[in-house]
């Protein structure tokens, strides 16, 4: 089964209470930061870029630059004052919390049980801290990152929403590529972990070590429920059709559309000038070809005839043939930097648009040349599968370009 298993970490492979797990940590920072400010007043700023993570919308910011534009500043100090101390504090202070966590030797075997099974698995942590903290969670769990193969990792350098944004868990699949085919997330916290997955429409498996009653407020009810070690049992008994996401309410293609930026962000991050105009075979797009796509798609086509919905009783939709402007603007040519920035303005309108609507406006009717009869919610479905379709085309693409080198 070629399926992609999101897991949680706290809680779900490590035992870690963060209610006694939390305030030793603070106490610890703020100890080795004392000489930079007061600790009342290093945590009370900790706490606060924390919330502004949480609350990060915007695709173009990772959780790692939200913080440091809140953190820093409020002390009167640089990221400069700071790093060596952190990174000290990090490497040498924060192991010594280890002995307030216990690991899970079921979770280690469900790890392993699913690398065995040819399973992608993603680490599904809330990235609200760094890679090298997540790394020694990883370890005290008996799941060090030296020793499996994970597909990914989330943390906040590199991640753009938090728990429990539904958009969190669309930018993991977008990160992979959006991949076909069942997806599970597994994780032991209602709101953070189902929930949020729920909203995406994944299959969720809450682990409920204390045999709790409670559920999600809503329809957003767990998909299955038991402890670590029940996991691979379920899966592999559990009918297919239980596995399979459904990314077609609202809430999904709303956390499609808003990732979508936010990985293209992290994907073109570091590419040479040479590679955003590679093409991987002479007749398939180049990165900086399919971001100048996208941008032309969302300016010209998906923000005007969202608009004229939302303002016009049942309009009729010309159909746009945009493959073309690749090559009648040149688009190998342009920048692909400014392209994205363009792009991601293009989306923030849109999402603007979207997600203030009630849920009635998600049926307000219109007539397209092509499909006929349709209305929002199928037309905002479409922009959210064009989205997949071109994550999974530069995910290939570059993938083929390191291949190449």
């Amino acid at each position: 089964m070629n399926l992609t298993l999101l897991l949680d970490l706290d809680d779900t492979l490590l035992t870690n209470d963060i209610h006694t797990f939390l305030p030793a940590y603070l106490q610890s920072l703020s100890k080795e930061l004392a000489a930079y400010a007061p600790p009342e007043t290093l945590i009370a700023q900790l706490l606060s870029a924390t919330k502004r993570m949480v609350e990060n919308q915007r695709p173009d910011l990772t959780l790692k630059d939200v913080f440091e534009n809140s953190f820093y500043p409020a002390l009167n100090l640089s990221l400069e004052d700071l790093r060596e101390p952190i990174d000290r504090f990090y490497a040498e202070i924060f192991p010594n919390l280890r002995n307030l966590t216990s690991p899970r030797p079921e979770a280690v075997e469900l790890v392993r049980s699913a690398l065995r099974c040819g399973f992608r698995v993603v680490i599904a942590t809330n990235p609200l801290f760094p890679r090298s903290a997540i790394e020694h969670r990883l370890a005290w769990a008996g799941l060090s990152v030296n020793d499996y193969p994970f597909n990914l990792v989330s943390s906040y350098e590199t991640l753009h929403f938090s728990k429990p944004q539904p958009a969190y868990f669309a930018e993991l699949l977008g990160r992979l590529g959006w991949p076909e085919g069942p997806a599970l997330m597994v994780g032991d916290d209602l709101q953070n972990d189902i929930s949020g997955a729920r909203q995406l429409g994944l299959p969720a498996f809450w682990i409920n070590q204390a045999g709790s009653s409670a559920s999600p407020v809503g329809q957003e009810q767990p998909t299955a429920t038991g402890d670590v070690g029940d996991v691979i049992p379920w899966l592999s008994t559990a009918p297919l059709e239980t596995l399979q996401p459904d990314y077609n309410s609202p809430s999904a293609m709303l956390a499609i559309l808003r990732s979508t930026p936010a990985v293209l962000d992290t994907l073109c991050s570091n590419l040479s000038t040479n590679t955003w105009v590679e093409r991987p075979l002479p007749n398939e797009w180049c990165p900086t070809e399919i971001i100048c796509h996208l941008r032309d798609v969302e300016a010209e086509v998906n923000l005007p005839r969202l608009r004229r919905v939302l303002r016009d009783e049942n309009p009729f939709l010309p159909g746009k043939d945009t493959d073309p402007w690749a090559e009648q603007r040149d688009y190998i040519h342009q920048s692909g930097p400014q392209a994205l920035r363009s792009f991601t303005a293009a989306r923030m309108e849109v999402l603007a648009l979207l997600e203030d609507l009630h849920p009635g406006d998600w049926q307000r009717p219109a007539r397209h040349a092509i499909l006929g009869p349709t209305d929002l919610e199928e037309l905002v479905g479409i922009i959210a599968s064009h989205d997949r379709l071109h994550i999974q085309q530069i995910t290939q693409s570059l993938e083929a370009l390191r291949n190449t080198e």
